[in-house]
């Protein structure tokens, strides 16, 4: 009879908790976070979104991905957006100035490498120093007004005294990936761009690596936006991103963490 008993009071107990289970499952929310991206970021960003949700059910994400000045412009003029991550320290900046950030979420999060690259199909590697040459006819660099990328290439180019002497063949693309495609399309002959672009592309090679003096330091700095309805998950996207699992991939890309402490 006491076997009985417990036995029917164990199998209460575990229905009960069933039920309790379900119901508080039934009670948490899919919420649907819009993270706004620097599009240097794209490829390792789409895997992360595959970790999280798998660790975290109950959240989506909708990337936004472009130039980081584009998207500054965007959560400037009222764009939907619950997280930035830009490709430099200038957009966050801007946006934390105006009050559009919440200041103690922000953290320095990749570092980066500017790179010159040429198509697969060009012959010996050059260096910045020689597109002044007569056989390179058009170069690529995302627009330095808008394109974190673009104003890193500037800085080098001007560090080598030759950007004014380049004006004429200059091509600027709306982002960094647009100056990938102009190179492995060979509608220019050489580009600048992320170390971390080039490693996407089996179409280009890296001819040059800009040395670290001439360029402002390449930092992507990541921030929850102040008018997010969902501060406590944004929170949590930002912190994964700090994760062993996040680090992995972001090193598979090329990027350099740059805060594991915090």
């Amino acid at each position: 009879m006491r076997i009985a008993i417990f036995i029917s009071l164990s199998l209460v107990a575990l229905v009960t908790a069933c039920q309790v289970e379900k119901s508080v499952k039934q009670e948490i929310p899919k919420v649907t976070l819009t993270v706004s991206v620097a599009a240097s970021v794209q490829d390792a960003m789409t895997d992360i979104k595959k970790l999280l949700i798998q660790e975290n059910p109950n959240l989506e994400i909708n990337y936004n991905f472009g130039s980081s000045g584009s998207l500054q412009q965007q959560i400037e003029q009222g764009a939907p957006a619950d997280v930035f991550i830009s490709a430099a320290p200038k957009q966050m900046n801007a946006l934390q100035k105006k009050g559009l950030i919440l200041t103690e979420t922000r953290r320095d999060l990749l570092q980066n490498k500017i790179v010159l690259i040429t198509s697969k199909t060009k012959g010996n590697k050059v260096i910045f120093q020689e597109l002044i040459n007569d056989k390179f006819k058009k170069i690529a660099l995302g627009d330095p007004a808008s394109v974190p990328a673009g104003q890193y290439a500037k800085e080098v180019l001007t560090s080598f005294k030759i950007y004014e002497k380049l004006q004429p063949k200059l091509v600027f693309g709306k982002d960094v990936r647009q100056v990938l495609t102009y190179v492995e399309t060979r509608n220019v002959d050489a580009g600048i761009v992320y170390q971390t672009d080039a490693k996407i592309s089996d179409q280009i090679k890296v001819t040059a690596v800009a040395p670290e003096d001439t360029h402002s330091p390449i930092v992507y700095p990541v921030s929850v936006l102040k008018n997010t309805q969902y501060s406590k998950q944004a929170k949590i996207f930002v912190q994964f991103l700090f994760s062993n699992q996040a680090e992995t991939v972001f090193k598979n890309y090329g990027f350099t963490i740059v805060d594991t402490n915090n």
